[in-house]
């Protein structure tokens, strides 16, 4: 019987000893039999992690809708006037939507791929190491957002501070 013990990546495999010769037709079964138990249990703990991404993703999206829905009440409640805040509020709004369609394109790429717990599965090493590039490159991708948010907003003051300047009077 395959069985993973609580909080443990590894698996172990209990043998139970056939009376008859290893080289058995028997044997082979039970081998064969053990050996799907195995790739079964781990396309199920994959299956399950899969299952909590999308939850935590479904919650996101629900905390999204309820900030954008107060949002929406405040903008409806106060009155904005300035270019300022409104290209502020524009700002938000156009990295936020970014967020949303990493996240939408990050979902579509893990629902269109073939079965991930294929025959030929690439070893341990090599999905941790895919795992370890997909985080540096959401990092990477974060902060190369977070650098143009940034430019957009000090490109916003620049241009307040100019129109500022063209109102003074002329000396």
């Amino acid at each position: 019987m395959a069985c993973r013990p609580p909080g443990s990546g590894s698996y172990t495999v209990v043998i139970i000893p056939l009376r008859t010769s290893l080289y058995s037709l028997d044997a082979l079964r039970f081998y064969l039999w053990i050996k799907r138990m195995k790739d079964l249990e781990k396309e199920k703990d994959a299956l399950w992690s899969g299952l909590e991404v999308l939850e935590k993703a479904r919650l996101w999206y629900l905390q999204q809708l309820e900030e954008n829905r107060a949002r929406q009440n405040d903008i409806e409640t106060k009155s904005w006037c300035g270019s300022c805040q409104e290209s502020v509020a524009k700002t938000q709004s156009c990295f936020l939507r970014s967020c949303i369609q990493r996240v939408n394109g990050s979902l579509g790429s893990v629902m269109s791929e073939p079965s991930v717990m294929s025959s030929s599965n690439p070893s341990l090493s090599e999905t941790e190491a895919d795992s370890d590039l997909r985080w540096h490159n959401t990092v990477l991708t974060q902060e190369v957002s977070d650098k143009n948010r940034q430019i957009s907003l000090l490109q916003m003051e620049k241009d307040t501070l100019l129109e500022q300047l063209d109102e003074l009077p002329a000396c």
